[in-house]
């Protein structure tokens, strides 16, 4: 689901912040007050305080499945190096922010399909335990029957089964945003080899999907049901301009396909040798180019890393002048800096060092450095691709 603005951290997991906006916190107050009502009738001999209770454990349950659908998302796509900023609960479910899209179609089926998977598996796992509690009344007690008097842990297995069951079948529509839309864009994608084509389709199935929503929300609120009907029309009006958003940006990304980081990095960068000692670096570069940083290649003109100004001053008050640069560096960090020169512009938009960094380090398959692109350079790019008004 979309979502977006600023949110609470309510925990941390592998790694991943998780939060929570504040229209989760009105959703999940909602949902204790209507689940209330409704354990009361079905759990036998229950009590106010034992409902509530329930209720409680039920909201809390149900979007920890939300967030570990989200984490399925967000772990395949660490796994395929993409970087997760985190995951966020808020008014209509859950978002695992990618710092970049998918780049081929198999990803993106990995990607969109783990959710899906996450959710089958808490579905089945509390509907098997459903049956093996109530026998034969698992079915009555699953769908709901307000007849079917049960224990509490039964009443709260039940309405998880089915509300992840739900979750599972909604999200498996193929209408984008929807992990459905994903996997039919990556289906499309994958026959023709066209992702703006594929993105298009799976858009408009989005878009008439979010106003049949919208459409089913008017009739139930004009025919008794406010409250439903409110709420599916705002969902349709979400995942309408969710849609809407990706086959607009399709037209853009057209417009810069083919072009590569070689085609707007500068090719020629001033550079550092590694064997340069710190006070010649001191000396012949930082104080006379007067830039804070500076990249360091090999006898090869291999990218070994990045020197700073401040760990050159440092070494030189700590009484280490003579020391070579390339000692300074590790390769974890210069990995921070590099990226390939033909890697996609539409990539580099999103890339996380570079926000970080504000330059990276272009180079070729044998790791020479071939130039730097800054973010004043994708901008350039960005701007020279957008369609120019005429006065």
């Amino acid at each position: 689901m979309l979502g977006g603005g600023s949110s609470i951290q309510i925990a941390r997991l592998f790694g991943i912040r998780i939060g929570a906006s504040w229209s989760w916190f009105v959703v999940f107050g909602v949902l204790i007050f209507v689940l209330s009502d409704y354990f009361q009738t079905v759990i036998t001999g229950g009590s106010p305080t034992e409902a509530y209770v329930v209720a409680v454990l039920a909201a809390l349950l149900f979007f920890a499945s939300i967030v570990l659908h989200e984490l399925g998302h967000a772990l395949v796509a660490r796994r395929l190096g993409i970087a997760i900023s985190g995951i966020d609960l808020w008014f209509f479910g859950g978002i695992a922010k990618m710092s970049r899209d998918t780049d081929s179609p198999g990803a993106e089926f990995k990607v969109a399909a783990a959710g899906p998977a996450v959710t089958l598996v808490i579905a089945a796992v509390c509907g098997g335990l459903c049956a093996l509690l109530a026998g034969g009344a698992a079915l009555d007690v699953i769908v709901l029957d307000t007849g079917a008097q049960v224990s509490a842990p039964l009443a709260l297995l039940a309405w998880l089964a089915l509300w992840n069951a739900l979750l599972l079948v909604f999200n498996l529509i193929p209408a984008f945003p929807l992990d459905g839309g994903r996997l039919a864009r990556a289906a499309v994608w994958g026959m023709t080899g066209d992702r703006n084509r594929a993105t298009r389709l799976s858009g408009r199935l989005g878009e008439a999907f979010a106003y049949l929503l919208v459409g089913l929300g008017i009739f139930l609120a004009a025919t008794g049901y406010p409250i439903n009907g409110i709420y599916l029309a705002v969902v349709g009006w979400f995942l309408a301009q969710g849609a809407r958003a990706a086959i607009a940006s399709t037209a853009f990304t057209e417009r810069i396909d083919g072009i590569t980081v070689a085609d707007i990095m500068d090719t020629e960068p001033v550079t550092m040798p590694a064997t340069t000692t710190v006070l010649r670096a001191q000396e012949e570069f930082f104080l006379r180019y007067r830039w804070s940083w500076f990249a360091v290649v090999d006898d090869a003109g291999r990218f070994a890393g990045v020197i700073s100004e401040q760990r050159i001053e440092s070494e030189v008050s700590a009484g280490r002048p003579a020391l070579e640069v390339g000692e300074l560096l590790e390769a974890a960090e210069a990995e921070r800096w590099r990226v390939p020169s033909d890697r996609p512009l539409e990539a580099l938009v999103a890339d996380e060092h570079l926000r970080a960094n504000g330059a990276l380090m272009a180079v070729d398959a044998d790791g020479v450095l071939c130039g730097v692109v800054t973010i004043e350079h994708v901008r350039r790019a960005l701007s020279a691709a957008l369609p120019q008004r005429i006065a």
